[in-house]
Order: C-alpha cells, then structure tokens, then sequence
C-alpha cells in the first residue's frame, strides 16, 4: 500500500485531451526516430494487472507498427533454455528507425523464475550480476534504453482481478499464474525489492509508476517516455493529390461480387 495521500481520480474529459494530445507528440516522436535511425527499447514490468498493457496499447494506437512494435514472448521453449538466456530478447532489439516495446522482458528470470522455481539459484544470481553488465553493453551500443515498474496496491489489485474474472472481454487476461501471484506475494515483493537493488543504477534506472488510477499511470508514463527521446518536429513537404485518371478502365458488375452482408438495416439509423 502506497503510503502516499489518495488522490482524487483523473477525469475522463481531462484524460481524453490529454491522452490526444500526448499522442500527436508520439507520432512526432516516431517519425524523428525514423529519420534519425535512432533505437528506442522500453521494458514493461510490473505486478499482474497493473496496468502495462494498457500503457502499451495508449501508446501503439496511433504509431505504425512497421515503426513502433511490440514484443511478449512466450515461455521459453526447450531449445531456448539451453541458449544464452539473453539470446532470445537479443533477437528483438530495436533496428535503426525502431522503437521496441517489450511487454515483460528478461527480468522474468528475477520475477516469476525465481519465485516458482523455474531457474536454479545459481541461474538468478548470474542474471542478478549479468544483467546490469548487459544493460550497460546495450546502451553503448547506442540504443535507448528505458525501464518502467508499474506499482498497484494490493487493494486495487483485487479489484481488477475480479473484474478480469468477472468480466467476459476481459476473462483471457486472468491465468493461473495470477492466482499464484497473490498466494505468493511476499515472495514477490522480497524477489523484486532484490532486482531493484541489483538493476536499479544510475546509468539504467527504474522508473516507477504508481497506477492505482489507470488514466493517470498512462498520462505520466507516455508524457515521461517523450521526455527521455531528443524528438524534433519534422516538416512534411506538401502534398497536392492529382486527379484520378479513370480512362480506360471498366468497373465489373456489381452482380459478379460477393459481398458481406449489412449486419443493420440503413433505414433504421
């Protein structure tokens, strides 16, 4: 639990302008990495329902996905445990032009591996060491590097849980996993509190996001995304669209295609 004073909830009205307006500057974004073959990565983590994938769907709604993509593996397959653990994340790094947005990344190993034993002790204390090593070689590559923890109190964690459950858009979210995440919460949070510790440097640092009120989380996050890239506005030549030139070409009849069916009735509207 926050030890913060509550806070009064973003309005909507508020949010959607502010939302609009972040979003423009995200497709300004875009196109300046585009042009300037920057290489943008951004890591996603956090507790189960604390609002990643919305941040992440806010931000990818208006960006073309040849530019702007998003990565989440699955669990590793047998191949893959037998390889460097960074391999498979390595083949999802940003190209020049790119901006890579890993939904969860390689810091399952010192979450969800650790706590269900999914990796032996030796394995998350040579992530622990490694990782910031890693990190390090990564932005001396000259990729950006970006890291958000997203924070959410235990009691608004229920809450969604129960609407994911409840909720038959929202059921796919809800995995047995989630269920082992409550039971084991300690063992998180001590798993975490130590990832921190390790991971959390000067030259690399976790950004944390308190998201108890979903729009808010996503309003700082994106407004603090675009504070990290050096982005400039980019001046698109003018366009003026020629007329159509329909000489020579015949339309099929409208008889000979096959249509979708009109789901309402026009005349109802």
């Amino acid at each position: 639990m926050s030890d913060k004073p509550l806070q009064s909830k973003l309005k909507k009205k508020n949010y959607e302008k502010e939302l609009e307006r972040l979003q423009i500057e995200l497709v300004k974004c875009q196109e300046w990495v585009k042009q300037e073959g920057l290489r943008v990565l951004v890591i996603f983590e956090g507790r189960d329902a604390a609002g990643k994938g919305g941040t992440i769907k806010r931000i990818t709604e208006k960006l073309n996905p040849r530019v702007c993509r998003v990565v989440a593996l699955p669990k590793p397959t047998e191949k893959e445990k037998t390889q460097w653990y960074f391999q498979r994340y390595v083949e999802q790094l940003p190209s020049a032009g790119e901006i890579v947005l890993f939904d969860r990344s390689w810091y399952n190993r010192a979450g969800v591996e650790k706590v269900m034993g999914f990796c032996s002790e030796e394995e998350y204390e040579e992530f622990l060491l490694a990782c910031p090593e890693f990190e390090r070689m990564l932005q001396r590559s000259g990729i950006i590097l970006i890291k958000y923890w997203f924070s959410v109190s235990d009691e608004e964690q229920e809450k969604r849980f129960l609407e994911r459950i409840n909720t038959p858009i929202k059921r796919w979210k809800f995995s047995p996993m989630d269920l082992e995440s409550r039971s084991r919460w300690a063992e998180y949070s001590a798993a975490k509190d130590k990832m921190f510790a390790h991971t959390d440097t000067k030259q690399s640092p976790w950004w944390v996001v308190e998201s108890d009120d979903k729009k808010q989380a996503r309003i700082n996050c994106i407004s603090h995304f675009l504070s990290q890239i050096p982005y400039q506005d980019i001046q698109y030549p003018e366009v003026i669209l020629p007329e159509i030139n329909k000489s020579g070409y015949t339309r099929p009849p409208m008889d000979e295609q096959t249509f979708v069916p009109d789901r309402f009735d026009k005349s109802d509207d």
